[in-house]
């Protein structure tokens, strides 16, 4: 087997997420993606097997099979190489409003760092973008994933994916990228002992994973997992990607806990939101008050859970009418109601950077107050999050009430009007509906894809 080369090959609109920092003022350049003009990976993988001396025959047959699926691949990326094209082309156009025609929406506004390239992206990844699903494994590990909890995100795109309705192939030399099926969020359930503080038998799980798929199939050890990704909306995900070399540095990393002081690398890694679903349905959990009915400046309930809740709850719990800190809520008083009635609605970080609670502010219609350090904001490729949310760094919580009365109520109003209109892109429709939550994640995921070009060397 001929070493794979790897070359990155950015699109022009594609802004390197930057974590949430102490930085309030950055600017749309200090932004923009930088990458190397070429990366070569390593020509050897830890699952190769070397020495074994081949048949001729089945040596001849191999090759004739090698050839044909490395002419595949050149026809993948000549089409993946059209549509970088195609994007970039968008991207020239500056305007608001997206430039295409659409039939269930069309991008606009200032949610969006290029509405046109955006939609042009997009509607290239539904034309051109396939995934391969392994189907090594077995329920409950591997296939399968809670539907109803804090990691419903997970078990929703793990079961979307094995129906197979959108952006699948059955051929996996036609895929563009391959979806490695494991539960991060069962393996704890089913394997990992409470108490232990012991995680060595997850990262061994999916260690073995790996070599049983580089053993069967070529797609790892040809790339060095650079065109596969995982899934996982569990703390522990970036721990279980970490037991395998090429899989925490190479592949795609579709993680809630998303943050760059844990390794999080927003250039190959996707950032995706924790929803916490109780009944598994968004039924009566969309939608809030107007903004004449929405009577407190600003509100957080919730346990004690790590240092920049210590802070928040320090500074301003049961202090202050119109900045609302609660450890617990009042007896009486609903936290759904809350949520609805506030004009702000703050998001600390508890032990890890993503919080459920900014997820249910864009719900509520509540603009979300983000309070965190090294977290990249869902879908921060393509969404201008300053546009409908405010940042505010770990050291400016004792001027939170200062920060929020600063803005005036016509700007609030700008930014409430763009979280009703960004929040279709957060929600986990079932089935999935275009431009949804479901499609968002595929579209980062996509992205990621586009950034790298994939090619033989001989």
């Amino acid at each position: 087997m001929y070493p794979t080369r790897y070359e990155y090959a950015p699109v022009s609109y594609f802004h390197l997420p930057k974590p949430i920092s102490s930085n309030l003022d950055q600017t749309e350049s200090e932004r923009t993606l930088t990458l190397p003009d070429k990366i070569v990976a390593p020509s050897s993988s830890p699952f190769s097997q070397g020495g074994e001396k081949l048949d001729t025959k089945f040596k001849h047959k191999g090759k004739n099979k090698e050839n044909h699926r490395d002419q595949k691949l050149k026809r993948i990326e000549a089409r993946l190489a059209k549509a970088r094209y195609s994007i970039r082309e968008a991207s020239k156009v500056q305007n608001l409003t997206s430039t295409y025609h659409d039939q269930d929406y069309v991008p606009h506004g200032p949610i969006y760092i290029n509405a046109n390239a955006f939609h042009r992206s997009y509607l290239e990844m539904e034309k051109k973008f396939k995934i391969f699903v392994y189907e090594e494994g077995e329920p409950p590990l591997f296939h399968n994933g809670y539907s109803k909890s804090l990691y419903s995100i997970e078990g929703k795109f793990i079961h979307e994916l094995e129906k197979g309705r959108y952006y699948h192939t059955n051929d996996p030399d036609e895929a563009c990228v391959y979806f490695l099926p494991f539960s991060v969020v069962m393996m704890v359930k089913y394997v990992f002992i409470p108490e232990s503080n012991d995680l060595s038998p997850i990262g061994l799980l999916v260690k073995d994973y790996i070599q049983i798929i580089s053993n069967k199939y070529p797609f790892w050890n040809k790339s060095l997992g650079y065109d596969h990704f995982m899934l996982t909306c569990h703390d522990w995900g970036p721990y279980a990607s970490a037991s395998v070399a090429n899989l925490y540095n190479n592949s795609i990393r579709v993680l809630c806990n998303a943050n760059t002081s844990e390794g999080f690398n927003p250039s190959k890694d996707v950032s995706i939101p924790e929803i916490n679903l109780l009944t598994g349905k968004i039924t009566g959990i969309l939608g809030g008050y107007p903004a004449s009915r929405r009577t407190t400046l600003a509100f957080f309930a919730g346990g004690l859970h790590g240092d920049i809740r210590y802070q928040l709850l320090t500074v301003w719990k049961n202090k202050d009418q119109d900045v609302q800190v609660y450890e617990k809520l009042p007896p009486g008083v609903s936290y759904s109601t809350m949520l609805k009635s506030s004009k702000f609605c703050l998001c600390p970080s508890g032990y890890e950077v993503a919080s459920p609670r900014v997820v249910e502010a864009l719900f509520a219609e509540c603009v979300p107050v983000l309070i965190s350090e090294g977290y990249v904001p869902p879908f921060s490729d393509v969404l201008n999050w300053k546009s409908f949310s405010v940042q505010v760094d770990v050291k400016d919580i004792p001027n939170i009430k200062k920060i929020l009365m600063g803005i005036s109520q016509r700007q609030y109003l700008r930014m409430q009007m763009r979280v009703r209109q960004v929040q279709r892109h957060f929600v986990p429709n079932g089935p999935p509906k275009r431009f949804d939550v479901f499609h968002m994640t595929m579209h980062s995921i996509w992205l990621r894809r586009l950034n790298i070009k994939i090619h033989d060397q001989q």
